[in-house]
């Protein structure tokens, strides 16, 4: 049942960072070009996590998937904070 969960997250993550990047390029606004930028982080680091938990359940990728997250929400804050708008 797990699995399932980390999957549906997993496309959840990238349909949202879809429908963020298509705001974006339809209206040009500076924070929705650092949220989608901040869901394509967050939808690999969920991808990771179904590959460690589901496709390679013996490999530790816990330090890197951490390392994405928190590079996507840097990416996130820093859109926050310089925004113009």
């Amino acid at each position: 049942m797990a699995d399932i969960i980390y999957i549906l997250c997993a496309l959840t993550g990238v349909a949202c960072c879809v429908l963020l990047w298509r705001a974006w390029r339809s209206t040009r606004s500076r924070l929705l070009f650092w949220s989608a930028l901040c869901f394509a982080g967050l939808s690999v680091s969920n991808i990771l996590l179904v590959t460690d938990k589901v496709l390679l359940p013996g490999h530790a990728l816990g330090p890197l998937r951490l390392g994405i997250t928190l590079l996507a929400l840097l990416l996130l804050l820093f859109g926050l904070i310089w925004s113009d708008e």
